[in-house]
């Protein structure tokens, strides 16, 4: 919550771009890592007994953008961008000197924080795999001429962020349900330095649309952080990359985020049916666990029937989906302001219920797998002061290796 203390008049800043560089930079070094430190540690791997299965290497990436112009809008959340890469299956218990030291730390980081989380890794039939992403949102008010301070309406605010998670993915044989635990560290800087403006500007000059002018008011600089727990439910359908021919089934969700980015508890449900649906746990906006894909063994070792393909290109198929979502939020830095300053905020809402619909499409294109999901977002108000629900557009493009 803001310090007590008048807040001061707003200062037009422009923000140098070493911090926000930093967090790129770092964030490319999370990619970069595991493929660079291999030479250098093979004869360690050697000595300590680490096999090529231990180690951490990509099989795969995403882009995800969001945006509420695909609804014709231009306010609330306004626009989100993120780029993830998913790792290869490492099956059974997790050795962490095998891995590289960022990732690594953040394995070593889960386990302080999170005893149980691995508890079970000796069971061979389950896989873990490391998702690294790096991304940035924005928030605006609903009038874009004003420049002055909007007291009745959301701030201006922008996050720039890196993050990394554990997926791990196990089958309870008793109920025949299958798991899908998620762990996840983000780390971002909140304000100018997020180059929310900057990005914004860019865009809509680009579009030939008006620029935002009460950017002054945005949120002032501070570090954010976001430690994520989440838990997905499905039933068990076997650990091929599909499941062949037309279907529907259910995922459930639960989750909980702490930190100065977001504290919410959330409960979730999503429906899908279609052709060929795929072994994962659904399609979601921007959020932990949304990046999740078939087991790599699966995609790797089946070959689609009758086409001549390669080995590990993915059955073609499409469904529909839909997704409920409730969530009781505690603080929000988009509608709170900033945590250590003071600075703009509005009267957040506890509630907040999200709605989505979509479809999503894999196949292959060139050789490789390739998959693409579109939904449209429907969120309730947000803060007392909103004068209508919120919607907007999230469209995501994965590619396999």
């Amino acid at each position: 919550m803001p310090v007590a203390g008048a807040p001061t008049p707003p200062i037009r800043v422009r923000p140098p771009c070493a911090p926000a560089g930093s967090a790129w930079i770092l964030a490319i070094g999370l990619l970069a890592a595991p493929a660079h430190a291999e030479p250098a540690q093979d004869a360690e791997r050697t000595y300590a007994g680490c096999t090529a299965a231990e180690a951490i290497t990509f099989r795969g990436v995403t882009a995800r953008l969001e945006n509420d112009l695909f609804v014709d809008t231009d306010r609330n959340y306004t626009n989100g961008v993120a780029f993830m890469a998913v790792s290869h299956d490492i099956a059974g218990s997790l050795r962490t000197e095998c891995l590289p030291a960022p990732v690594r730390l953040h394995a070593e980081l889960i386990k302080r924080l999170n005893p149980g989380f691995w508890s079970d890794a000796a069971n061979p039939a389950h896989t873990q795999n490391v998702v690294v992403k790096f991304g940035q949102s924005m928030y605006t008010p609903n009038d874009p001429l004003r420049a002055d301070l909007i007291t009745d309406d959301r701030p201006y605010a922008g996050l720039l962020y890196v993050g990394m998670s554990w997926n791990r993915r196990r089958l309870e044989p008793q109920s025949g349900t299958e798991m899908l635990d998620t762990r996840e560290i983000t780390l971002g800087v909140i304000g100018p330095w997020s180059l929310a403006r900057q990005s914004q500007n860019l865009v809509h000059d680009a579009i030939g649309e008006d620029r935002f002018l009460g950017w002054d008011h945005q949120l002032k600089n501070e570090p954010a952080l976001q430690l994520a727990m989440d838990r997905k439910f499905k039933d068990y359908r076997g650990s091929a990359a599909i499941t062949p021919g037309f279907s529907a089934d259910t995922i459930r969700s639960i989750g909980l985020r702490l930190g100065n980015i977001e504290t919410s508890a959330a409960l979730a449900i999503e429906g899908r049916i279609g052709w060929n649906l795929p072994n994962d746990f659904g399609s979601y906006p921007i959020r932990p666990g949304a990046e999740n894909r078939p087991p790599s063994a699966a995609v790797a070792g089946r070959r689609t029937p009758g086409d001549g393909t390669a080995a590990g290109a993915p059955r073609a198929g499409i469904h529909l989906f839909g997704t409920l979502e409730a969530k009781l939020v505690a603080h929000d830095f988009s509608l709170d302001g900033n945590l250590f300053r003071s600075s703009h905020e509005v009267t957040r809402r506890p509630w907040v219920a999200q709605a989505a619909v979509g479809f999503s499409t894999q196949g292959l294109v060139a050789g490789h797998g390739v998959k693409l999901a579109a939904m449209r977002v429907y969120r309730t108000r947000e803060f007392e002061e909103q004068t209508s629900r919120h919607a907007y557009g999230s469209v995501a493009l994965s590619l396999e290796f």
